[in-house]
């Protein structure tokens, strides 16, 4: 009797601990579905398909002709199903996005548990150690990288100040940043003149450097630099 449950045992359980792995490496890292959302994610795709596989043994006494084998479309709905879980840890926080890199894990672990339940060991266990070199790997390449980062920048001046866009512009491109999408505002009856626009620069630690010599200028009444995050 055991002997008969055991290949859905084996993979069940298989399902659990490359769910758990990946999860993991997101619960170190401090994001809200870790190790235990993966986990389930894995071993309920496995089990799911599972249904598929042993339909035969569970319809026995069903007509030949009534059940009809496809996989696929199990799997399908399963894909379906994980995208609206992996669009719940999305979320929007001003101008950064975060929660992408844990939406794609959830849906790889996904992935992973269907080959688990289809009795694909070797694909499933290449993919869960490619999911885990990409999830802690490519993190420190993409920290070496000199990849471009992008922010939002907000100056505002009295209007009656001798500093202009020109002075502004100087001081941003001396910090190595372009600037895209600039917008103009007069505040408080005209009294004062907001300046705002997307820079970008791929020098590390220049976000900082700008708020440094913008705050030093006495021109500058108020302004505000955010740095966006994927």
């Amino acid at each position: 009797m055991f002997e008969e449950y055991l290949p859905s045992l084996i993979r069940l359980v298989g399902a659990l601990a490359a769910g758990g792995l990946i999860g993991l490496e997101r619960s170190y890292n401090g994001r809200p579905a870790g190790f235990r959302t993966h986990s389930l994610v894995c071993m309920s795709s496995s089990m799911l398909m599972l249904l598929t596989v042993y339909q035969w043994e569970l319809l026995k006494s069903a007509p030949i002709d009534t059940i009809r084998v496809d996989p696929t479309r199990m799997a399908q709905g399963l894909m379906t199903g994980i995208g609206f879980l992996g669009a719940g840890v999305i979320m929007k926080e001003r101008f950064t996005i975060r929660g992408l890199t844990t939406a794609a894990s959830i849906w790889v672990t996904a992935s992973i548990g269907i080959l688990i339940g289809m009795g694909f060991y070797v694909a499933a266990g290449i993919a869960t150690i490619l999911a885990l070199g990409t999830l802690s790997l490519f993190r420190w390449f993409e920290n070496v990288l000199p990849t471009l980062q992008f922010g939002r920048l907000s100056v505002r001046v009295l209007r009656k100040e001798h500093l202009n866009e020109d002075d502004i512009m100087e001081v941003i491109r001396y910090h190595h940043f372009g600037t895209t999408g600039r917008t103009y505002h007069l505040e408080a009856e005209g009294k004062w003149i907001r300046l705002e626009m997307t820079v970008f620069t791929r020098r590390p630690g220049a976000f900082r450097t700008l708020a440094e010599t913008l705050a030093q200028m006495e021109e500058v009444q108020e302004f505000s630099v955010t740095p966006r995050s994927g």
